[in-house]
C-alpha cells in the first residue's frame, strides 16, 4: 500500500523528533537575543567558530560535562551585530558558540579535540557549501595555557589525520562573543526536518559521535 506523501512527511518528522535525544536547552532571552551570562561556580568557558553554528552548537551540547552552549558572533569588530550584519561580511565576526562546561568531567583539550572533529579545520573561510569569513574556523583562547593546548592538538592532528594539508584554524585571544537571535539557538534540535540540517549539519554531528563516543552523553547514543 502506498503511503500518502503528507502522512509520510509527518511520520518522518515524528521519527526524527524521537531520535533527537534530550529536549532543547532552556535559554534566557532579551529583545529576541539569547542572554550570555557568566559561568556558574565550577564551570569554565570555551569559545569556538567552525562554520554554521547550528551544527557546532548541537555537537558540543551532546558532550558529557557540557552544561550549556549558546550560539553567537565573535572574532570581529562591530559591536552588537545581528545575523544580517554578520552575513553581509562587514562585521568581521564569525558564527561561534560559547561552551559552559565542567572541567572535572571534560577538559579544555578534549573540547578542542571535539571541535576539530566537528568540522573541517583545513578549509579556509568556509565550511562545505557555506563560504565566507563568517564561516571561518577559529579556536579562541583565554590564557597562554589554552593557546598551548590548542597548538598541541593542532600539531597532533597535522601529524596524523591532516599530514599533507595544514590546519587553517585561526588562534585568536578571546575578547567578546555577542549572542545570536533566539531563532538560531538549538536550531538543529528544533528543525530536524530541515533539508540543510539533514544534508549538511547532521553528518557533522554524527561524525563527532563516531569519533568520540566515550564523550557523548548516553541519551544521544541510544538507537
Amino acid at each position: 500500500m502506498r503511503i500518502p506523501k503528507v502522512i509520510f512527511v509527518l511520520l518522518l518528522m515524528f521519527f526524527l523528533s524521537c531520535s533527537s535525544g534530550p529536549a532543547a536547552q532552556q535559554l534566557e532571552s532579551k529583545n529576541g537575543f539569547a542572554l550570555i551570562g557568566p559561568p556558574k561556580p565550577g564551570e569554565q568557558l570555551a569559545t569556538f567558530a567552525g562554520g554554521c553554528f547550528w551544527a557546532l552548537q548541537e555537537g558540543m551540547i551532546e558532550l558529557k560535562g557540557v552544561h550549556k552552549v549558546i550560539s553567537g558572533y565573535s572574532g570581529g569588530t562591530t559591536a552588537n551585530p545581528d545575523y544580517p550584519k554578520v552575513m553581509s561580511k562587514t562585521s568581521g565576526h564569525a558564527e561561534a558558540v560559547q561552551v559552559y562546561y565542567d572541567p572535572k568531567v571534560i577538559s579544555f583539550e578534549q573540547l578542542c579535540e571535539a571541535f576539530f572533529h566537528a568540522h573541517d579545520p583545513t578549509q579556509v573561510d568556509g565550511q562545505g557549501p557555506d563560504l565566507g569569513t563568517e564561516y571561518r574556523s577559529i579556536a579562541f583562547f583565554r590564557s597562554p595555557e589554552e593557546y598551548r593546548t590548542i597548538r598541541r592538538v593542532i600539531d597532533r592532528l597535522e601529524a596524523s589525520i591532516y599530514r599533507n594539508i595544514p590546519v587553517a584554524t585561526e588562534l585568536i585571544p578571546f575578547k567578546i562573543i555577542y549572542p545570536a537571535e533566539m531563532e538560531h539557538q538549538d536550531y538543529y534540535k528544533r528543525n530536524l526536518w530541515d533539508s540543510y540540517i539533514r544534508k549538511i549539519s547532521m553528518p557533522k554531528v554524527l561524525k563527532l559521535r563516531r569519533e568520540m563516543p566515550e564523550f557523548i552523553k548516553t541519551a544521544y547514543l541510544k538507537p
